[in-house]
């Protein structure tokens, strides 16, 4: 690795800012798999002596590669190259649980329970789910993983009467719901962009501030009664969502018009 910060081949006048160097030579060091997930890089101080560089500069160029992504810094351990994440599609057509979409692609899947209990609902929880005076509301929030990789943090919340029992989801909260005579046959979701905030960085592995989705899910049940309402944020370098757009039936029909010769 010495060579990998030797001082040779940066430049001052034409390559950019050194600082940028410094992330490019790394960044294609963990491209081109000479740096693997989990090698660690050399101590600020050191990676300073090593390139000639004042720490400073180091100091942004590991910056920009933690901000990236590609390099995660550990308190009191140091800078590791971040573990690679296999980017997912999801299908935003179809109405599935996090379990059970791992679980078609073949992959494991577990959850770190972070909290699981009935509570008095919360204004947002009364509105959504159109609760009334005096009932309960169960909340679920856990960290979603596959494959060991944390992707996901999923808070979800549905009325006492439909889920009376929290404690009783360890998996899927769907498949406890079709056990019941009670699973949702259609959504409607909103996605927007968020960057994480320190804890939920921290869950998630990844470094404060990063891109991240956000998604809130509206869950119905066939009579029309809401019985789930999810607030998630996905790792944003781990997923992409995918729909399949038609044309609207008056437009599919409309006469096509001639273009002049």
């Amino acid at each position: 690795m010495d060579d990998l910060f030797s001082p040779d081949g940066f430049d001052e006048t034409g390559a950019g800012p050194l600082y940028l160097q410094l992330h490019r030579r790394i960044a294609e060091a963990i491209g081109s798999g000479r740096l693997k997930p989990g090698d660690s890089l050399p101590p600020e101080r050191e990676m300073a002596a090593l390139t000639g560089l004042s720490r400073v500069t180091v100091r942004k160029g590991v910056e920009a590669l933690v901000a990236s992504g590609q390099l995660v810094q550990r308190r009191g351990s140091g800078t590791f190259v971040a573990p690679r994440v296999e980017r997912l599609e999801q299908a935003l057509s179809l109405l599935t649980s996090f379990t059970e979409d791992m679980e078609r692609r073949g992959k494991t899947v577990e959850s770190f329970w972070l909290a699981r209990g009935l509570h008095a609902p919360a204004p947002e929880e009364v509105m959504a789910l159109g609760l009334g005076a005096g009932d309960r509301v169960a909340r679920l929030e856990r960290v979603r993983t596959s494959d060991g990789v944390p992707l996901a943090i999923e808070r979800a919340s549905l009325p006492a009467s439909i889920l009376p029992d929290p404690e009783a989801v360890t998996r899927s909260l769907y498949a406890v719901l079709e056990d019941r005579g009670l699973r949702p046959v259609r959504a409607v979701q909103r996605i927007s962009a968020a960057n994480l905030g320190q804890r939920d960085a921290d869950l998630l592995n990844v470094p404060q501030g990063v891109a991240g989705l956000r998604i809130e899910r509206l869950s119905y049940l066939p009579s029309g009664k809401v019985v789930e309402f999810t607030r998630s944020l996905y790792r944003g370098d781990a997923y992409d969502f995918a729909v399949e757009l038609k044309l609207a039936p008056e437009t599919a029909h409309r006469p096509r018009e001639r273009i002049p010769e």
